[in-house]
């Protein structure tokens, strides 16, 4: 790694002084190495093997605000240098803009935390085929009533990601990324449901057993079996864990600089409003030794810090890149590619406690559709799931969809429970809404 890490080092600055010689404004390169194998597995055979290599030298230059880009993945000197003329000679083709540019030099990184991110592991097919067979033997063991299998698959990364700029930043670091999944089907008398379970980790010791991951994969399908509709009505809904993660989700693109000057977003002019409840708060967290969206600094070089997105249910920050920022008038916040590690407040005790919280209503597992409009908040989307009487449940159900909208469900929040799915960059707990109107018969 250390030998790769020099030599894409070594692109990075090539790069950069190919774009100096041609009298550009500033430049700025970027280089995501992986490499890796990924397989998987159906009703006991081998469906797919392959090895994984790939990533690609990308160039953004500026001259008098055009930007131009550019990418290649062959990393030879003749190469890169094409590379660089053409982003060149795409910026002189392009519409200035004031806004375009590098983040300001003073917000790049001195030194870089090691965050512990980078645990590779040496698999050959055999033993990563072995992985997956486990967990999908497991799952078709957990009930009689599974009768088929959707396969299973195990993969196993590293990668190098490498950024520079012409302030005369450039950095790297290492990162290893393993997963493990099932996904089986089920049928009774009523019909057929499918469901899945999976795991993934920085480090492999982390994921949960393969016979785990295929026994969870098995009885959440088991428990779908048997779903009925239920009559339209207005009442509390729980999302589980993995749903919370997408509801609190839709937050990110519409605090996003992006949406916020394209003035596409329910939130636009929210900053320092109340948005949530009192006792919501959400604060990112980038430098957690091995967590799965730290991050020393983001896609502009833009060291990441600790931050308070929410505090008391208000919003304290929106998400900006360098030419949002501009745009906007405000301070960059170092969101060029994403978020990092969103801890969330929890107010609620485990999934048995936010049952009976809920007392009657629905427990949603699953949603489809996209039926989410970011300018309005406007919310409809297909669910399934369980119901719920006097914080016990009853039956699964299917085929319902649940509506409202974005700014009152956040706001009608009742509470978020303690037990939080890790496999996401947002640590979310089961979340417990006021009333949601559920269509169904």
């Amino acid at each position: 790694m250390a030998q790769q890490r020099d030599e894409l080092e070594g692109a990075v600055a090539q790069a950069l002084e190919s774009a100096r010689k041609l009298g550009v404004d500033s430049a700025e390169v970027a280089i995501q190495k992986q490499q890796g194998l990924s397989v998987s597995t159906r009703m006991g055979e081998v469906e797919t093997v392959e090895f994984n290599k790939d990533g690609a030298l990308g160039i953004s230059v500026y001259l008098d605000g055009r930007k131009g880009n550019a990418s290649t993945s062959d990393l030879s000197a003749p190469a890169i240098q094409a590379a660089v003329q053409a982003a060149a000679t795409i910026a002189h083709q392009t519409t200035a803009d004031s806004h375009n540019g590098l983040a300001d030099a003073g917000l790049m990184p001195t030194q870089l935390p090691d965050l512990d991110l980078y645990h590779p592991e040496a698999f050959d097919p055999h033993q990563a085929v072995e992985l997956a067979a486990r967990a999908e033997r497991a799952a078709l063991a957990s009930d009689p009533r599974i009768v088929n299998s959707d396969g299973a698959s195990f993969n196993s990364h590293e990668g190098l990601k490498v950024y520079g700029n012409s302030h005369g930043f450039i950095a790297s670091y290492p990162s290893s990324r393993h997963s493990l999944s099932a996904v089986v089907i089920g049928q009774d008398q009523h019909g057929m449901e499918r469901d899945y379970d999976y795991g993934v980790a920085r480090r492999f010791a982390d994921l949960p057993e393969p016979e785990a991951i295929g026994h969870q994969a098995g009885v959440d399908t088991a428990a779908r079996l048997g779903a009925r509709k239920i009559d339209t009505c207005t009442v509390p809904v729980l999302f589980n864990a993995a749903q919370s993660v997408g509801l609190i989700g839709h937050l990110i693109g519409a605090i996003s600089g992006a949406s916020l000057y394209r003035n596409a977003s329910f939130l636009k002019d929210s900053l320092d409003s109340e948005i949530f409840p009192r006792w919501f708060q959400i604060s990112e967290r980038p430098h957690l030794p091995g967590a799965l969206a730290s991050s020393p600094f983001d896609g502009e070089g833009v060291a990441t810090r600790d931050r308070e997105i929410v505090q008391d249910g208000v919003l304290k920050s929106y998400l900006l890149t360098a030419y949002s920022a501009r745009r906007l008038g405000l301070a960059n916040t170092g969101h060029a590619g994403g978020i990092y590690n969103w801890q969330l407040s929890r107010n609620g005790g485990d999934l048995a406690a936010m049952l009976r919280q809920l007392g009657t209503g629905l427990y949603v597992t699953e949603l489809m559709g996209q039926g989410v409009n970011g300018v309005t908040g406007d919310y409809s989307r297909g669910a399934a799931g369980f119901w719920v009487e006097n914080g016990e449940i009853q039956y699964p159900v299917h085929e319902i969809t649940i509506a409202g909208n974005l700014k009152t469900m956040y706001r009608d929040m009742v509470a978020m429970g303690s037990d939080i799915d890790p496999r996401h960059s947002i640590a979310a707990g089961p979340i417990l809404l006021e009333s949601m109107k559920i269509a169904g018969n």
